[in-house]
């Protein structure tokens, strides 16, 4: 049922779905995230890899993916040592929806010192602008429902290859980001576009996988412009249209000499 002024109608519209996905690794449940039901074996390389549970694609073995009727469970395979860490390391059980960090135990872990990203990339204005207009077209689940959150990786030269969605805009990011592990592709020859804040897990993400521009819908919050610049990550908020703010590390983006900034 639809209200409105002029009455009362009878309307259908899409739903997004968000179940429970429990992360185990070896025998341990390491955390419960509410995600969207869909490219779980993309969150799980994604999510083990941007949460430096290991440090290469390599050392994830099998993932399995187990549906029960009340959740999802990912078994992740990774090396004992690395589950050793993790034990140490620290997380409970519960993750809701919009939060990247719900669970973890210390304040050292939740805001890591970043990693340097090392990649020379320089991205053009006009491939910032190409990739975040590509991108509606290309969230399948939002045009349906409107209530979920897209991230993408799109070359140096603004054609997007990697489009996922998610409830949660961590998750979104963690399946592109598994994805372009699972393909074997490199990360800090392109760049990031997502639908959400640029919130500063989302920084922490793209710095572990060596990503050297972030570009965001919405503004950034403060941590998060201080985790790109000491990541050296273009951070960029408001992208609307051709219009968008640079929040950090400038010379990552190159703009039209008739659009340099005048003294």
């Amino acid at each position: 049922m639809r209200l409105a002024d002029a009455g009362v109608t009878d309307a259908e519209a899409g739903i997004a779905e968000e179940v429970p996905v429990a992360f185990v690794y070896g025998t341990r449940a390491h955390v419960v995230m509410m995600c969207t039901p869909a490219d779980f074996e993309d969150l799980a390389v994604g999510f083990t890899l941007s949460e430096e549970i290991v440090s290469d694609r390599r050392e994830i073995g099998s993932v399995a993916v187990s549906r029960h009727s009340r959740g999802v469970e990912l078994s992740i395979e990774i090396p004992p040592e690395a589950s050793v860490r993790l034990a140490d390391r620290g997380r409970a059980l519960a993750g809701r929806t919009g939060c990247g960090l719900c669970g973890v135990e210390a304040i050292d872990d939740a805001v890591r010192t970043p990693r340097a990203v090392a990649s020379p990339a320089i991205i053009e204005a006009e491939a910032l602008w190409r990739a975040a207009a590509a991108l509606e077209a290309q969230q399948t689940y939002n045009r349906e429902t409107r209530a979920v959150h897209a991230a993408a990786w799109s070359t140096a030269e603004g054609e997007l290859r990697i489009v996922r969605e998610d409830v949660g805009r961590h998750n979104a990011l963690d399946k592109v980001l598994g994805a372009l592990a699972r393909a074997g592709s490199d990360p800090g020859t392109g760049f990031l576009v997502v639908t959400s804040r640029a919130s500063f897990e989302l920084v922490q993400k793209a710095a572990v996988v060596g990503v050297p521009l972030l570009a965001a819908v919405s503004r950034p919050t403060a941590l998060a412009v201080r985790v790109a610049d000491a990541a050296g990550i273009a951070l960029i908020g408001l992208v609307r249209g051709r219009t968008a703010n640079v929040y950090s590390h400038p010379e990552r983006v190159r703009v039209p000499i008739t659009q340099e900034r005048s003294c």
